[in-house]
Parts: C-alpha cells; sequence; structure tokens
C-alpha cells in the first residue's frame, strides 16, 4: 500500500494537533490560543516532514511510490505548513493561565528576530515550490537554501515561550522530525552527490530536430542498471547544463542510455542548442516506479508527446516475457514527432504491441471508440491502463475510463511535471 500526499499531510496535522493540545487545560482546547499553539506545531512538523522527503532516500520514494510522487507531497507539505504557520504568527499562542518556558533560552531582540525570520523564511521556501518563473538554473541553486532556513523555523521553537517541554510528547515529536529533517537536507546538501547512485557517461550520438533531440551516452567505466520505464538525472559537465534534470531512459541497449528530450522550458532549450557528440554526463539514476503490470490484464499505454520515452524502453526491453496484449495510443502534434510514428510502429512490431497514433488529440471520437471496444472485450476490470503525458491529456482520460467502468486503480501513470 502506498502512502498518498493527502493522508500523510492529515496524520502529521492531527498528531501535531492533538499531541499539542495535551499539553494546555482542556477548558482551554477551543480557544484561539491553542488553535494558534497547534497550528506552530503543526508548520514545523510538516516542514521537517517536507525536508526529510526532499533528501531523495530510497526508502522514502518506495513508501510513496515513487520519486515523482514524493516531490509532489514534498511541495504540498510546505504549503500547508505555511497555511498553519500564518495562523499562528495571526494570533498569540499563549494564555497567562499556562506555564510556559523556552527550551533555549536566547535575548528577546534575537528571540523576535528569529521569530520574524522564520516566516519570511517559509514564505520564500513556498515561492520556490510555486513560482514556475523563475528559470530552473536560479530555482536549483536557491532552492539548496530550504535546508539552512528550516534551521531558523527549529530555532523559532526553541526559543519561544510555551507549554511544551522537550521531554513531552509533542517535544519528542518536533524534535525527532526536525532532527529527521536537519539530517535529511545535510545528506542531500553536502553527501548525495558522493553517495547516490551514478555514474559518468559520454554523448556518443545526437539526432535533432527543431524541437526534441535524441541522446545515446554510452558509460565511461560503469553502466548503471535500471528497469524500463525509470527515469534518471542527467547533469551535463559543461558551463550552463550542469543542473540535474530528470528525463526518462528511453533505452538501455548494450550498456548506452537513451534520452528523449524536446524543448520545453529554458533549461531542455540550452541542451538542445548546446549538447554535442563527445560531450560527458554524470548520471544519478535510476527512479520511479513506472513498470509494466505483472498480472495477465490487457494492457493499454497511452502516451503524450514526450511521454513516450517510457514506453519505447518497455518496447525495447528484452527481459519482458509477457502474453498479455497491449496497445500503444500515440497523441502527438504532425510535425512536432519525435521518434516518428514509423520508428514507433517498427519497434512494436519486433514486441508485437499494437499501435495507434492520433494527431487529432484526445477528443477524438475514434480514441473513445476503440478504448471501449477494448474495454468491452477484456472486462473493465481486466484492463490495465499505463499513461504518461501532459496533465490535459490525463483530464480526458480518467473521464473516459469511469464512463467505461475501469476502476481508477487500474490507471498507473507518474506525474510529468515535478515543480
Amino acid at each position: 500500500m502506498q502512502l498518498s500526499s493527502r493522508t500523510a499531510i492529515s496524520a502529521i496535522v492531527l498528531i501535531s494537533f492533538a499531541l499539542t493540545l495535551i499539553e494546555i487545560p482542556r477548558g482551554d482546547w477551543t480557544s484561539l490560543a491553542a488553535m494558534s499553539l497547534a497550528s506552530g506545531v503543526a508548520a514545523l512538523a510538516l516542514m521537517a516532514a517536507s525536508a526529510l522527503l526532499g533528501g531523495r532516500l530510497k526508502a522514502v520514494e518506495s513508501l510513496f511510490g515513487g520519486l515523482d510522487r514524493v516531490y509532489i507531497a514534498h511541495k504540498w507539505m510546505a504549503v500547508w505548513a505555511l497555511a498553519f504557520a500564518f495562523f499562528h504568527f495571526a494570533f498569540k499562542a499563549g494564555m497567562q493561565s499556562w506555564e510556559t518556558a523556552s527550551i533555549w533560552t536566547m535575548p528577546p531582540f534575537y528571540t523576535r528576530l528569529v521569530r520574524q525570520l522564520s516566516l519570511l523564511a517559509l514564505v520564500f521556501i513556498l515561492l520556490l515550490a510555486l513560482n514556475r518563473r523563475i528559470p530552473y538554473h536560479r530555482w536549483r541553486w536557491w532552492h539548496k537554501l530550504s535546508g539552512p532556513l528550516f534551521l531558523i523555523v527549529v530555532l523559532h521553537w526553541l526559543s519561544f515561550k510555551s507549554p511544551i517541554e522537550l521531554t513531552s510528547p509533542a517535544g519528542a515529536w518536533l524534535a525527532v522530525l526536525s532532527a529527521l529533517g536537519i539530517a535529511a537536507a545535510a545528506y542531500k546538501l553536502l553527501l548525495y552527490r558522493f553517495v547516490s547512485t551514478h555514474a559518468e557517461y559520454r554523448i556518443v550520438k545526437t539526432a535533432k530536430t527543431a524541437t526534441a533531440m535524441h541522446l545515446e551516452l554510452e558509460p565511461v567505466d560503469k553502466a548503471i542498471s535500471f528497469k524500463a520505464g525509470q527515469f534518471g538525472f542527467i547533469s551535463l559537465k559543461e558551463e550552463g547544463l550542469r543542473e540535474p534534470h530528470p528525463f526518462t531512459i528511453a533505452s538501455g541497449e548494450g550498456g548506452h542510455m537513451h534520452f528523449m528530450i524536446r524543448d520545453l522550458g529554458d533549461y531542455t532549450h540550452r541542451v538542445l542548442q548546446l549538447t554535442k557528440e563527445g560531450m560527458h554526463a554524470d548520471i544519478y539514476a535510476p527512479f520511479g516506479r513506472f513498470e509494466r503490470p505483472a498480472s495477465g490484464r490487457r494492457e493499454v499505454w497511452i502516451a503524450g508527446g514526450v511521454g513516450i520515452s517510457p514506453f519505447i524502453a518497455w518496447l525495447t526491453d528484452t527481459s519482458a516475457e509477457r502474453a498479455a496484449a497491449a496497445t500503444l495510443f500515440y497523441f502527438f502534434t504532425p510535425g512536432r514527432e519525435f521518434p516518428s510514428v514509423a520508428r514507433i510502429q517498427e519497434l512494436a512490431t519486433t514486441s508485437q504491441t499494437e499501435v495507434v497514433p492520433i494527431a487529432t488529440g484526445p477528443s477524438d471520437p475514434a480514441f473513445a471508440k476503440y478504448l471501449e471496444s477494448i474495454v468491452r472485450n477484456a472486462g473493465p476490470t481486466e484492463v490495465s491502463i499505463a499513461f504518461c503525458g501532459p496533465k490535459g491529456l490525463l483530464e480526458h482520460v480518467r473521464p473516459l475510463m469511469a464512463r467505461l467502468g475501469v476502476p481508477d486503480a487500474n490507471l498507473h501513470f507518474e506525474y510529468f511535471e515535478f515543480r
């Protein structure tokens, strides 16, 4: 069973509120002071959990069912942390009848300074999480400040007078989460590039169009093992291209790695313009849980644009031994498809997969009609749908599944964008 963002956030908030209320008189539980105090505890707990999720730890990835979902949870925890922090700062988190003390006593001036800086730190982190207009190379370096800024929030908790003692349940809850968050942030900032699974590769072939590119890289020393459908972070060893960026691994024939990259932003635009054969890159991999189902269900694959990449990996995966039939719906814009429909059909012939190219968009009645025939022949519960593509395409697929009676649990997809 995978942990969802909603479940994780709800659990952290409920635990934070429950443990906080234990520390104050029952008659004050519904007061604004109590809600403010509990909101402050929830905000710090969520921020600590967000820092933990940002550490790119394998155990956390497995818990949430993929690094894409870890990043989604990471972002929304930061959003809710700021919401609770605003409420906490808007109302006084204390009453005269409460016995309060600070865990770490500081001069009043610095206590107030840390209080204000902690709110500014949360606002800054949230802006980084939500502002998609920040160029990726700037966003990445600014985002590295999240760990040090979290320390300011922890310092505010330690210096703030409250009824919560460090040895109390609420104090232990915050101490453990804060320690884990700080450790994860330090690991990601200082140690990750030394201990993570990665290897150096050299670009041996590039094939470009005006809007897309196929990269083929060979290992300089050792090759990275991965499963078809997973992705990796590429860091090209060239000025302006060093930021690690995630791309699905389209193939791994002969130890080489193949990537399909489309011009979708400032970073990918530079990659298309500047990448040449002979360049070296560090590849951090593998990540993701986009794997073919083990059951014998009727498989339907739906790809949109560059979302074709994991399905290319499935088509060229010689280790896959499945008798289940598969139909690939390939949505593309005429003149922008990469690779070509002919190339996809060639790969599909080898793997005995049916390809249905669609250049007219998801509203094309032919798509719905064909999918309906597949569902009718196999049975709604026996159809497994794998999706990779833009969010807009997914918003067309889900209602169609519901109309045809295909359970949402039979849909497998990864989030197309992290930021």
